[in-house]
């Protein structure tokens, strides 16, 4: 946009020979074209104003935002705000389908000795969209919750089992049909016998709200209390701002947060939650832990004390527009959830962190996990 005006031309006067006796030249055509009746052309300025207003309307309040976030990461954490010995971690599909051995399971023995990881989400599906489970999918599942227990007293293994959610397209699994809940019912109860120590499920994208959703869980919980197993999920951020993902469903398909509403309805009905809190698009270290201190506190207000809740860190590191690799960092993810917790609830006794995940987790993200967040 240019902010330069036509120049000003010289007064014109009534020519005294017939119009048509004098063509105009290129000057006056330009006169012409900008300067209609000798005044300035008004789409221009109004052009560059309305181009101004846009930018102010978006930039105004990212700005704002930004600054309320770097603020929110600023201050000290409270004494004690470190691990509880509840810490989780998800590990890839590889543990389950035959590549890895005994060896890696002594090595992984090692990697979380003194820290606080206690339970190990181990990707056991995907599940088909109708919500069966092929048993072909972890053949050494068994061997795996075997070697565990013996290298790892004390550590629990949960079945990681997912799906694509038809909420944003036309393939995924549909919640709505009856069928397809009862079949994922059937597939927690297959795992469960096999000798997994609990479910995790993630399912996405799931939209807040989703009355589907909180029946299959309370499906799930019947199963699972039955087998003395754990039953936890993956859950979506919370709205920063209250409706929010009210008003982000208006321009996107995926409206991303849940209301804090329904994320203490999901609370309120599994042993354990787990906030994903990364892909965030937030591009300065200040900015993402400032909104992780605020998506801790947020998740905290909600999640009654018998629930024991936990905070996702990014062990994997790329850059894209939802995750920064230079901003979405380890280091500020364990300040802001020691942040968070600090100011909403520092003694909750159920609560811990949860690394995602183990096949893309660099040196740098196990020491700032440790020197942030084991280490007092």
């Amino acid at each position: 946009m240019s902010g330069t005006e036509p120049t000003k031309s010289t007064e014109r006067t009534e020519p005294t020979e017939p119009a048509e006796s004098a063509a105009p030249g290129p000057a006056d055509a330009e006169h012409t074209r900008d300067r209609p009746g000798g005044r300035p052309r008004s789409w221009k300025r109004r052009l560059m104003w309305a181009a101004l207003a846009v930018v102010l309307v978006v930039l105004v309040p990212l700005l704002t935002a930004g600054a309320v976030l770097r603020v929110n990461f600023a201050g000290d954490p409270a004494d004690g705000t470190y691990t509880r010995g509840r810490d989780a971690l998800w590990l890839g599909h590889a543990w389950v389908d035959g590549r890895k051995k005994d060896a890696d399971v002594t090595a992984l023995a090692r990697r979380l000795d003194g820290t606080g990881i206690r339970d190990l989400y181990v990707h056991t599906g995907p599940m088909e969209h109708d919500g069966t489970l092929p048993e072909s999918r972890y053949p050494e599942a068994g061997w795996l919750i075997d070697a565990v227990h013996r290298e790892l007293p004390g550590v629990r293994v949960q079945a990681f089992l997912g799906d694509v959610l038809a909420t944003e397209g036309p393939d995924g699994m549909r919640l709505e049909r009856t069928a397809t809940r009862a079949a994922v019912v059937r597939s927690a109860g297959q795992v469960l016998d096999v000798g997994y120590d609990g479910v995790h499920l993630d399912l996405e994208p799931l939209h807040s709200g989703d009355r589907d959703y909180l029946s299959l869980l309370d499906d799930l919980r019947a199963v699972t209390r039955a087998r003395d197993a754990q039953l936890s999920v993956a859950a979506h951020q919370i709205d920063p701002l209250p409706a929010l993902h009210t008003v982000a469903g208006l321009f996107a398909e995926h409206p991303k947060w849940w209301s804090q509403e329904f994320f203490g309805q999901v609370a309120r009905r599994v042993d354990q939650i787990v906030v994903m809190s990364y892909d965030t698009a937030q591009p300065l270290e200040g900015t993402y832990g400032g909104y992780v201190a605020l998506q801790t506190s947020l998740a905290l207000e909600v999640t009654p004390p018998t629930t024991h809740l936990l905070m996702g860190l990014p062990f994997y590191h790329e850059s894209n527009f939802s995750h920064w690799g230079h901003a979405e960092t380890v280091a500020a993810a364990v300040r802001g959830v020691r942040l968070g917790l600090s100011r909403t609830d520092a003694d909750r006794k159920l609560f811990g962190v949860a690394p995602y995940i183990d096949f893309a987790a660099t040196e740098t993200n196990w020491d700032e996990y440790r020197e942030g967040w084991v280490t007092p």
